[in-house]
């Protein structure tokens, strides 16, 4: 490192400064985060945390630009929900449903290679990490992993001690109590694999799609049909908004 790091720091720039400049220029300029916001250390699923603020606001923070640099935020879910590692996760399926969404969606951490605990889609989470970074899109991945199965279902709510919630519980002890309530949708039992386009989707495909959009309060703006980066339904452009 230190032999290499003369030939690195000949780059070295204020960011701040680099940033207001390429504003001035109405340059596009993105942030990227690297880790889910329910790893957030303040709204996350403490303690199984990272040590920091994942959440959008935290690019302005981490790069010194102010908040008004942000005009959009673009959140990645995948169709299903997954999880590396221990901490709640209320719609775990150890069942065959959640060895073929590991199977088909190649659920293995990026740099732990750990295999990730696969299951339904928890809207309540989604939809709570949409408010809490003040998300303005949805970039919905592995589509293509669900085609296989009967039927589909989503959290839209949880049930702790009797009691309906539409939230997640903040204490650690009451998340691991949680139980999902569910919606059930017929699946699809056709291949989107590779599909560009919303009318090529199938129809029970796209009313999946809308409830998933409609439940979580933001915009789909964009659909992943296969791990191939151009099998993509792109119906908002996040730099053109």
């Amino acid at each position: 490192m230190l032999k290499i790091a003369p030939k690195i720091l000949e780059f070295s720039q204020p960011v701040w400064f680099k940033i207001d400049q390429f504003k001035k220029q109405k340059k596009k300029i993105l942030f990227e985060g690297a880790q889910g916001i329910l790893l957030d250390v303040d709204h996350g699923t403490y303690p199984f945390v990272t040590s920091s603020n994942t959440v959008a606001s935290s690019a302005a923070t981490g790069t010194g630009c102010g908040p008004n640099s942000i005009n959009y935020v673009l959140g990645i879910t995948k169709a299903y929900t997954t999880r590396v590692g221990e901490g709640p996760f209320p719609t775990e399926l150890t069942d065959d449903i959640g060895e073929l969404l590991g199977t088909r969606g190649k659920e293995f951490g990026t740099v732990t290679s750990r295999k990730r605990r696969c299951g339904w889609f928890d809207g309540v989470l989604v939809r709570q990490t949409i408010k809490v970074s003040g998300i303005d899109g949805i970039a919905l991945t592995k589509l293509d992993v669900l085609d296989e199965l009967d039927e589909i279902k989503m959290c839209v709510a949880y049930d702790l001690d009797g009691k309906r919630l539409d939230y997640l519980p903040a204490a650690v002890e009451d998340q691991i109590k949680i139980k999902p309530i569910y919606e059930t949708f017929p699946g699809w039992k056709v291949s989107t694999g590779g599909v560009k386009n919303m009318d090529s989707l199938p129809e029970n495909a796209k009313k999946y799609i809308f409830a998933v959009e409609d439940f979580i309060g933001a915009k789909v703006s964009s659909i992943s049909t296969s791990p191939e980066r151009d099998d993509t339904i792109l119906i908002e452009n996040p730099f053109e908004v």
